[in-house]
């Protein structure tokens, strides 16, 4: 079957939301921000037959699967979260260490979004990034003795789009996050991309001409300096409150990944 076959069947045939009526299984990829999702993303739509198109920045679900795969991925936008995915259907998602994360949104948002997006600051992200130049300056000012600056501090954290957000944000809490556990196939790490996605690629039979991209636009890399990616220890201690419950939730999904594997309910 050709591509344009595979496309013309699944537009046509399609009716069934868990399964498409050649019986092919769905797998959902659940985008995290700023955890390496745009990589994975641009890959799988680059190197694999595109049915439907997520529109404009991706803000909305792409499908991509091959003639021969027993399965569609369906490629999700930030706004997609756990809850939207219906139970019994194939989780994959990536995570990142928080404050390894904080730094990326911080300064992703500070060239908002630029080179590979653009999206303006609204207004309290405008006010976040004139009063703080880098991200350690943000950090240390969280628990500034002068309340004027950590106030101004703690509503840069509430607003500035990535900085503000949580894992928990896409995964409810501890008691319905448990609850999915069956559904999930694959958790992987940003800090080891390249190596999971190798992994994610084995586990789903994909050809091995599909590969991450090394341009950094693509990729929407950041390319940071060691000035700005420096954090102060006072930085670090402040993130790690902050995003107490983020770590948790790392450690909650480390506990659940088979021993040396990502998590892979197929074995």
């Amino acid at each position: 079957m050709s591509a344009s076959e595979v496309v013309t069947k699944y537009k046509t045939d399609n009716c069934n939301p868990k399964t498409d009526v050649s019986g092919k299984e769905i797998f959902h990829f659940l985008h995290i921000g700023k955890t390496g999702g745009t990589a994975v993303k641009y890959t799988l739509m680059r190197d694999l037959i595109l049915l439907e198109d997520g529109g404009r920045n991706n803000r909305g679900t792409s499908i991509v699967s091959l003639p021969d795969m027993p399965y569609i991925l369906k490629l999700h936008s930030h706004s997609i979260t756990l809850k939207d995915i219906p139970e019994g259907e194939n989780l994959i998602f990536f995570l990142r260490d928080p404050i390894s994360r904080f730094v990326s949104s911080f300064y992703s948002r500070k060239r908002k979004g630029m080179p590979r997006y653009f999206f303006e600051w609204h207004p309290e992200e405008k006010a976040a990034f004139q009063k703080f130049e880098t991200a350690n300056e943000l950090a240390c000012s969280i628990m500034s003795e002068d309340s004027k600056t950590s106030d101004a501090a703690v509503k840069a954290m509430k607003s500035v789009f990535h900085v503000n957000t949580s894992f928990w944000d896409w995964f409810e809490n501890k008691e319905y996050f448990l609850s999915r556990i069956s559904d999930i196939f694959f958790i992987g790490f940003q800090e080891s991309l390249d190596h999971d996605f190798e992994r994610l690629k084995m586990k789903l039979g994909l050809p091995d001409t599909v590969t991450l991209p090394t341009d950094n636009v693509e990729a929407h890399k950041g390319g940071y300096s060691d000035s700005e990616q420096f954090l102060e220890e006072k930085a670090i201690k402040n993130l790690e409150k902050w995003y107490a419950k983020d770590y948790e939730f790392l450690k909650l999904c480390r506990k659940i990944m088979l021993p040396g594997d990502n998590h892979d309910k197929s074995n």
